[in-house]
């Protein structure tokens, strides 16, 4: 569906490229994260996706399709939800969806039904600069739905969302995925890539340090521990092992088979140490 081969993008004045050398492929019905720290490169490979930046150096093909011979049947076919929103503040909620959708020539989805699956039913007849961020945000989204789109680049889409808000549009992308929708989304936001993503790429100063899905990486990365609670004398005790160890698995075996065993319990690494060990920095 999205083929991106030794992409290379350097802005002017620059000494150093914002993407350097990199390559990727993306399934069709595949939600596809891109991660990274803030500055890593992910909103410009996104902007060069979707033809908001000319592309430089190197190929990339969107559903069989050079990028630089992109028509109108292109910018039908994609729906795009920024972080920072870019929406017309003097129209109403509704307005603004009812204003982008004479933009497409296809039919689409019902503005007056988005509206009410992001929530702003209520909000509907409000103008747009009374929207808090997160009421944009969620309209932003819903923009991006409005031609029914085959391919999805949703830039840190739960940004500004409260807890309940953020669920719903984390249902709202996996119904996506369900209609086989193919979704790129960048992203720090890690515990939000490992529950909706197929396929991750770490992005680490315009260079991808790793690809692959959530569970392999922290595998194949992270370290394994057992947490076990088990009865000493008149109270319990606690202990930690590490699976990676060989010494710590045998100790392990044998606090098992000599004692009472109240819980245990295993954890694995997250994303986000994943990133660390690979990187050497966070995701702030």
């Amino acid at each position: 569906m999205i083929t991106v081969n030794r992409l290379i993008h350097r802005y002017p004045h620059s000494e150093k490229n914002a993407v350097d050398d990199i390559s990727f492929h993306i399934e069709k019905g595949e939600i596809f994260g891109f991660l990274g720290p803030s500055g890593a490169g992910k909103s410009t490979v996104q902007n060069i996706l979707t033809g908001l930046l000319p592309l430089q150096s190197g190929n990339v093909t969107i559903n069989g399709n050079p990028i630089q011979k992109r028509d109108r049947r292109f910018f039908e076919e994609i729906g795009v939800s920024f972080e920072v929103p870019n929406l017309y503040e003097k129209l109403t909620g509704l307005e603004n969806l009812l204003f982008y959708a004479t933009l497409f020539r296809k039919a689409g989805l019902p503005p007056e039904t988005l509206m009410d699956r992001v929530e702003l039913a209520d909000a509907k007849h409000k103008r747009v600069k009374d929207y808090s961020k997160g009421m944009k945000q969620r309209l932003t989204f819903a923009r991006s739905l409005i031609n029914d789109p085959k391919i999805l680049f949703l830039d840190e889409p739960l940004s500004g969302l409260d807890p309940a808000t953020g669920q719903t549009v984390k249902r709202l992308i996996e119904e996506q995925r369900e209609k086989k929708k193919t979704i790129f989304l960048t992203t720090h936001n890690m515990f939000l890539a490992d529950e909706l993503c197929d396929r991750v790429a770490f992005l680490h100063e315009g260079r991808i340090v790793a690809l692959d899905t959530p569970k392999r990486l922290k595998l194949s990365n992270g370290q394994q521990i057992v947490d076990v609670e088990y009865i000493a004398g008149t109270g319990t005790e606690k202990k930690r092992f590490s699976l990676n160890d060989a010494s710590a698995l045998k100790a392990l075996s044998d606090c098992v088979q000599t004692n009472k065993i109240v819980t245990m319990h295993t954890m694995e690494a997250t994303l986000e140490q994943v990133f660390i060990q690979l990187t050497g920095r966070g995701l702030d």
